[in-house]
């Protein structure tokens, strides 16, 4: 059978999910699709190439037409929608942060973004710029929560505690808070915090 493109980038997020980031080569992506390592060289000259494909496919949807709703509303959609595509594949966050982002999905959603703050009162300028803020917050904290995910929680939590009480007993007490909220609520907040940073900077007459 003909090996595709598209059957390459879906058996490569097969394979993190299964297997992880770090354990993705192209000899062993190859195994995985019963084919010569070699054999993916026909549609992706270099490793490199591979994950920008895969990183494209994982944000497909992103940049889907947003519901008729205020830009606040929309600007929550298109965070949430970015959130729940990266934790869709395991490694998902350190995926996109390894790429350039230059996809169509990418730059689809992106627009989509500049789009809203623009008819929100932003111009162009402004609103490129608060999109890529939006843009890192969303990896940032998908970032963190998936390697949490992936790391034993004693091992991570001793840590952060030993050293939030050798700094300070409130940070020790924020830190506590924080791992007892859930990770979608957290980010929930940072989110809603960030759009209302955004509302202080649109010019009203």
């Amino acid at each position: 059978m003909l090996l595709r493109k598209a059957d390459v980038v879906e058996g490569a997020l097969k394979f993190l999910d299964t297997e992880g980031l770090d354990r993705l080569t192209m000899r062993k992506l190859g195994a995985a699709l019963n084919v010569h390592g070699g054999a993916l060289y026909r549609h992706f000259p270099n490793k490199a190439a591979l994950l920008e494909a895969m990183a494209n496919k994982l944000t497909e949807g992103v940049g889907a037409p947003l519901p008729e709703a205020p830009w606040r509303d929309q600007m929550y959609v298109l965070g949430q929608r970015f959130r729940t595509a990266m934790l869709a594949h395991r490694d998902g966050a350190r995926l996109v942060s390894g790429t350039h982002a230059t996809g169509a999905n990418s730059i689809t959603a992106g627009s989509l973004v500049v789009d809203v703050l623009c008819g929100a009162g932003l111009a162009p300028a402004q609103a490129g710029s608060l999109a890529f803020s939006l843009y890192y917050y969303v990896l940032g904290h998908t970032l963190d929560e998936q390697n949490q995910a992936y790391t034993p929680e004693e091992e991570w939590q001793t840590g952060e505690n030993q050293l939030a009480s050798a700094l300070s007993p409130r940070y020790a007490e924020a830190f506590a808070s924080l791992m007892n909220t859930d990770p979608a609520e957290r980010f929930a907040y940072g989110l809603n915090t960030f759009i209302e940073g955004v509302a202080s900077r649109i010019p009203h007459p």
